[in-house]
């Protein structure tokens, strides 16, 4: 750790993560006089910023932009006194307090309590166009954006639980679900097969990849390129020099299901303790505590199921109301430490 930092302020909160949850958690901690400094991250705004419209978040019956969402949660919270620093944590000394962050800048912050809101980035899978179609007809959430694509023929990419589950719920929607897969047997478990496989509206295309996106961000995607070898993993062939067969396919929507990587690396080796794909655990019960003493998190980084921005923003909410509980029980300790101590003097 850098000891030898211009600023040695500790502050009561810092919050690492600037998408939905960090926000929520930023005006609530703010609100609270706690003067929560936020480090927003290598993606500013996080997911919901490749969101074109909103329309399951409530209170926006006209629906919003992602952006503008998070560009007005990032106003509400500075209006009430959170700080907005540009960083990237890089390692966490959490054993006592105040904890030391380090920053990719390398400066050090301190703090008493710690948020984590660094969500969990999405794979892709590095198709022809996809930076310029993510959120125009290309998507990374079915339940997010599955709804803008009634009547639509559509792909999902990926062969475990995530894929059937887009799969699944976008064929609530879509004239025709195709799961395109690059081996010929799927990852997921038995059950999530079987619905997928069962259901009248899904299809597969085996052995196949995406390789290119059609489209624009005027029109949304319009079709794709396909490459696929009775072999499976056509694009590692193609790129040692084997044949493959091209296709062409007219689709209006695009999803990727190839799951989420939590954000988490500078907590590994910590107290705060990760499951096996690397999501933070907290405690039993309803509450955004860890592990580690002092450090709550928020959002997709602990929440491998529902993903959503209404979900993020509401545990963003309780890990200020937990980080706060917890600042007042440790000053009350102090408080009363210090009057035995004095009572001792005297």
């Amino acid at each position: 750790m850098n000891e030898d930092t211009p600023d040695a302020t500790v502050h009561d909160v810092v919050i690492v993560g600037s998408g939905v949850a960090g926000l929520s958690a930023a005006v609530y901690a703010a609100r609270a006089d706690l003067e929560p400094v936020v480090l927003e991250g290598p993606e500013p705004g996080g997911q919901l910023t490749l969101t074109t419209d909103v329309e399951n978040f409530l209170g926006f019956p006209e629906g919003i932009g992602g952006m503008e969402l998070i560009q007005n949660g990032k106003a509400q919270a500075q209006r009430f006194g959170a700080e907005f620093v540009h960083g990237t944590v890089e390692d966490a000394a959490l054993e006592e307090r105040p904890f030391a962050l380090e920053l990719s800048n390398g400066e050090t912050l301190r703090t008493q309590a710690l948020i984590v809101a660094t969500g969990a980035s999405a794979r892709w899978v590095g198709a022809e166009n996809e930076d310029e179609l993510m959120g125009y007809g290309l998507s990374t959430c079915a339940t997010c954006d599955g709804a803008f694509h009634r009547g639509d023929d559509v792909l999902v990419i990926g062969g475990g639980d995530s894929a059937m589950e887009e799969a699944l719920f976008l064929a609530k929607f879509a004239d025709s679900v195709t799961i395109v897969h690059r081996r010929d047997e799927l990852r997921a478990s038995d059950i999530m097969a079987r619905r997928a496989r069962e259901h009248d509206q899904i299809e597969f295309r085996w052995n196949t990849e995406l390789l290119e996106i059609h489209g624009s961000q005027e029109e949304g995607v319009t079709g794709a390129t396909l490459v696929s070898h009775p072999d499976g993993l056509p694009k590692d062939r193609l790129a040692d020099g084997e044949d493959v067969e091209y296709e062409d396919v007219d689709v209006g929507g695009i999803f990727y299901g190839v799951g989420h990587v939590p954000n988490t690396a500078f907590l590994e080796d910590t107290a705060v303790d990760l499951d096996d794909e690397g999501h933070l655990l907290t405690l039993e019960g309803m509450t955004t505590e860890t592990a580690a003493e002092g450090v709550f998190g928020a959002g997709d980084v602990m929440d491998p199921d529902y993903r959503q921005a209404i979900t993020a923003a509401g545990t963003g909410s309780m890990a200020a109301l937990d980080a706060e509980s917890w600042l007042e029980e440790q000053a009350l300790e102090s408080n009363a430490e210090a009057a035995v101590v004095a009572e001792a003097d005297d």
